[in-house]
């Protein structure tokens, strides 16, 4: 059965998301969500998590969670299925909470603004949502670790880390001042413009600098099966098939000018257009458009007769 990759490391850094199966509700009332703080304090017990923000919504919840260990699956196999058991349990019902699998954007912690930009989506959902009427603090919405870092340290969750995201935002303190200087910066941030980096948080699988993004899709070209889907595998998929046109190209120094002024059934464009199909797994529309072959359909007949000539 195919299954998504995922891509795990010491140190990485994901924003979570996972809905409830047919978008209905994960919880029911506020013990629920109780025991969903309590599972996931348990779930950072036993994996040594560190979550940097969380908010939980009627039928789905955000999660931006640091994994010391590369133990994101392990994790969160156990925290999804014991929140699942004890729901399950507590209303007397069986089967699927969350629908399919979770989502997992990988987030770099660099220091660059990207934890700070995916942290603010996290907890700007409330506002987004229109949980909460216009003038409303955010601090007002209880399920979200937001209230949790306007609080003192030592009255805050043992597996909430607030240094990380106070440092992407300047504040050298975590002091009532500090504190001030966040809840005022937020509350900035709550009216201004999501911009293109929330698109990538809700439909990409990476936020971050492109050589660490770089660096990733070559871990993924090494683990990615044939059973393995996904953006990242996808994108990876991509970078190995660039990687052989363009030493192929250099092969026969070659620039995209001279491709392109070479006919679309060029011998040489055959013979890397084999090497791109024996290699990759990318698609003859793909490879006709990159090496500017015409049609899929035409690349397929020169593919075809390329075949027959060979045998």
């Amino acid at each position: 059965m195919a299954r998504k990759l995922r891509v795990e490391y010491a140190g990485a850094i994901y924003h979570v998301m996972n809905r409830g199966d047919r978008r209905e509700p994960i919880f029911e009332d506020d013990k629920d969500r109780e025991s969903f703080l309590a599972t996931l304090g348990e779930a950072c017990g036993k994996t040594g998590w560190q979550v940097h923000a969380l908010c939980l919504m009627p039928n789905h919840f955000h999660m931006v969670v640091e994994t010391p260990q590369p133990n994101l699956v392990a994790g969160m196999k156990w925290f999804l299925g014991t929140y699942t058991s004890r729901f399950n349990r507590r209303h007397k019902l069986f089967g699927h909470l969350f629908s399919g699998r979770y989502k997992a954007l990988i987030v770099d912690g660099s220091g660059s603004g990207y934890l700070r930009t995916v942290c603010d989506y996290v907890h700007l959902n409330p506002a987004r949502a229109h949980f909460l009427k216009p003038g409303v603090a955010l601090r007002e919405y209880p399920w979200s670790t937001w209230p949790e870092y306007l609080k003192q340290p030592g009255k805050r969750p043992g597996w909430l880390r607030v240094d990380r995201l106070l440092g992407e935002y300047h504040i050298p303190e975590d002091s009532a001042a500090g504190r001030r200087r966040l809840e005022e910066a937020l509350e900035r941030r709550r009216g201004a413009e999501e911009g293109d980096a929330y698109k990538v948080i809700r439909r990409g699988w990476f936020l971050g600098k492109e050589a660490l993004k770089q660096e990733l899709l070559a871990q993924v070209s090494k683990k990615a099966g044939q059973w393995h889907f996904g953006e990242a595998v996808q994108e990876s998929a991509e970078a190995k098939a660039e990687r052989i046109a363009v030493e192929e190209l250099r092969k026969r120094k070659w620039d995209d000018q001279v491709l392109a002024s070479r006919r679309k059934g060029d011998a040489g464009k055959v013979l890397i257009a084999q090497r791109l199909r024996r290699e990759t797994t990318m698609t003859l529309a793909w490879i006709a458009q990159r090496l500017r072959m015409g049609t899929k359909t035409h690349l397929a007949h020169l593919l075809y007769w390329k075949r027959r000539d060979e045998k």
